[in-house]
């Protein structure tokens, strides 16, 4: 799919442009691409276990491997040479960093050879496996080669021999999920079935007695009950997946394992891995997520504690985490046709995950709270910096998120101008799609065809629309409406044009009385859109500031604020700086007097410098 949409095309040009070669300055800058380059360590051994101040990190290959995802991604859609080389000489240094036996992990091979598969629960080497895979998949659909997916394919082949419940091999599992995730998509890619078992594997091996990492600790010399995290729930690996209830632990781990359930189901047709998708799913969305699209409210696990627990200010909300709920909840979708788990998609990633990244693209957020006194700002680079190029990789292949086909169908799911061609219904098909969205809910769509071809249409009406309106060729039109999306089934003509009207008012939102921490507060939300209140907008203190109950609340877009953006505005009450004088308590409260609230999309705030933002406010009745 190509985008020319008002709203994405800036952040994806930002993403290819200024992203993807800040990433990799940075990832050449500290070190990780030159891990590859094994002699480097024998000669310079200054860099173990420093280089440029940052430790090499046994989790530095994984970063690669995400730049390589992005940067291929960017491939498909704009052709760059340079970049191609640029690629193709990373895939140079990591095949030569390949281990005779077909291991490949800079950090086991060069650093600590000896500990090479002895702490899989506490270290990363199938992760990054995982990530390494996965851009050697986006790489092999972006440019036919396959120089990366052959070498992953003999590191594959090599942990095969690892992994399993064989005799001689290591029942077990990764301590962070991702491979997974990686091994399914090098099935679809190369048709093996033997990566389809192995991803299955995995999954399957999780959370059984006697607990592999129990196992691991004492061949190592450790005491299992000395794990520093104190419960296998921080990696999900409590209980076998197909029994798990509740989302635990850490949030990425999390989502990327929920992920790889949802696409095997869907290979497979296995209802009781959907089955355990659809209860964590409802357990997720119903207890533990934030307005925003945020999940993992504990900075100490960076993922889950208990239901209802939904702090602001110290909101962890993971860049990472968000980007992986966007993966499940693409999978989720396709795997169950039902609107609802786009909308969660499409809520983190206006808001979450478009926070995670500046408008110039090379400023990051790690964390994403909900409330911050100014002093949270975004870095250029972190000792731990996945959410970079977690980001870029999701951006880079947005086109993938926007619609799901099927032979005879066709579901959009995100409303992005551009233009999708598809062969549907038995034709080649052009689905062009313009629209001012997320500012504006009205939605154009054209259909293209050499011949007249018979498909379904369908089109999501997001659970935020009350209301929705459908034309064809100028005529209303009356469409069944099931699982959240309108569909039209019809002999499709050249020219046909469908309008789609989604009624997009301003909207106060309440959280449930059991989340403490919004009592009495209230949040605005304009379609996929979360707003907050930032003090550089405002007449005082946003501490002292109140929404009216009754306060009408009107929008004006102004395109020359933080790349154009629709602002919301409302009359306001601020309580008094001047009537209470010395006092630390009275018994009467304080003073209200008239004020001005300006409210601006969450996705966009800590760009105007140091200044305190919330996104639940104080609500009066007056």
């Amino acid at each position: 799919m190509s985008i020319r949409d008002h709203f994405w095309s800036p952040r994806l040009e930002a993403n290819r442009s200024q992203t993807i070669p800040f990433l990799y300055a940075q990832l050449e800058r500290v070190g990780a691409l030159k891990a590859f380059d094994l002699e480097h360590y024998a000669q310079h051994p200054e860099v173990v276990p420093k280089h440029n101040g940052i430790t090499p990190q046994m989790w530095w290959d994984s970063e690669v491997g995400k730049w390589i995802e992005a940067a291929s991604a960017s491939l498909i859609t704009h052709p760059d040479p340079a970049l191609e080389r640029q690629i193709d000489d990373v895939i140079a240094h990591i095949g030569a960093a390949q281990q005779p036996d077909g291991y490949l992990n800079t950090y086991f091979t060069a650093v600590e050879p000896e500990r090479r598969f002895t702490n899989e629960r506490d270290w990363h080497e199938l992760y990054s496996a995982g990530h390494l895979i996965e851009g050697a998949v986006t790489h092999f659909y972006a440019t036919g080669k396959t120089s990366l997916t052959e070498i992953m394919e003999r590191y594959t082949e090599f942990l095969m021999t690892v992994y399993g419940p064989g005799e001689g091999q290591r029942h077990g599992y990764p301590g962070h999920q991702e491979i997974e995730l990686a091994l399914l998509r090098l099935y679809r890619v190369t048709g093996k079935r033997s990566y389809l078992e192995f991803a299955r594997y995995f999954l399957d091996q999780r959370g059984q007695q006697p607990y592999f990492f129990d196992q691991e600790a004492r061949e190592r010399g450790d005491d299992p009950a000395d794990f520093w995290a104190g419960t296998y729930e921080y990696m999900q690996a409590h209980e076998p997946v197909r029994e798990q209830d509740h989302v635990v632990g850490h949030a990425v781990r999390a989502m990327y394992m929920y992920s790889a359930m949802a696409d095997l189901a869907a290979e497979e047709g296995d209802e009781s891995l959907r089955a355990a998708c659809e209860r964590l799913w409802e357990d997720l969305t119903q207890h533990s997520l934030y307005l925003t699209g945020g999940l993992g409210p504990s900075a100490q696990n960076e993922g889950m504690t208990q239901p209802y627990d939904l702090p602001n200010a110290s909101a962890y909300a993971e860049t990472c985490a968000a980007v992986g709920l966007v993966f499940w909840g693409r999978r989720m979708a396709a795997l169950t046709g039902e609107a609802s788990y786009a909308d969660v998609m499409e809520r983190a990633l206006y808001n979450n995950v478009l926070s995670g990244v500046s408008l110039e693209g090379d400023r990051f957020f790690y964390e994403n709270p909900l409330a911050s006194e100014g002093h949270h700002q975004r870095w250029a680079w972190h000792s731990c910096p996945c959410c970079p190029p977690n980001v870029a990789r999701l951006l880079a292949s947005l086109g993938e998120y926007v619609y799901s086909l099927s032979a005879d169908e066709v579901t959009v799911n995100l409303y992005v101008s551009g233009q999708l061609q598809a062969k549907v219904g038995g034709q080649k098909i052009t689905l062009s799609q313009e629209s001012e969205y997320p500012w504006d809910g009205r939605i154009a769509l054209n259909i293209g065809t050499t011949a007249p071809s018979e498909f379904s249409l369908r089109l999501r009406v997001p659970g935020w629309c009350p209301e929705a309106t459908l034309t064809l060729n100028g005529e209303p039109l009356a469409a069944m409406q099931a699982q959240g999306y309108l569909t039209v089934r019809r002999v499709w003509e050249n020219g046909d044009t469908l309008h789609l009207t989604l009624s997009m008012p301003v909207e106060r939102v309440y959280a449930r009385p059991e989340v403490s921490q919004d009592a009495g507060l209230v949040a605005v939300q304009r379609g996929p859109v979360v707003y907050c209140a930032e003090g550089v907008d405002q007449q005082g203190d946003l501490t002292r500031l109140s929404l009216p109950r009754g306060s009408a609340m009107k929008t004006r877009h102004l395109p020359e604020l933080l790349g154009g953006v629709t602002v919301i505005e409302a009359a306001a009450q601020q309580d008094s700086e001047t009537d209470w004088g010395t006092d630390l308590y009275r018994n009467r409260p304080s003073e209200a007097e008239d004020s001005v609230l300006t409210l601006v999309p969450y996705a966009v705030w800590a760009h105007r410098g140091t200044s305190p933002m919330r996104v639940w406010l104080r609500e009066s009745a007056g």
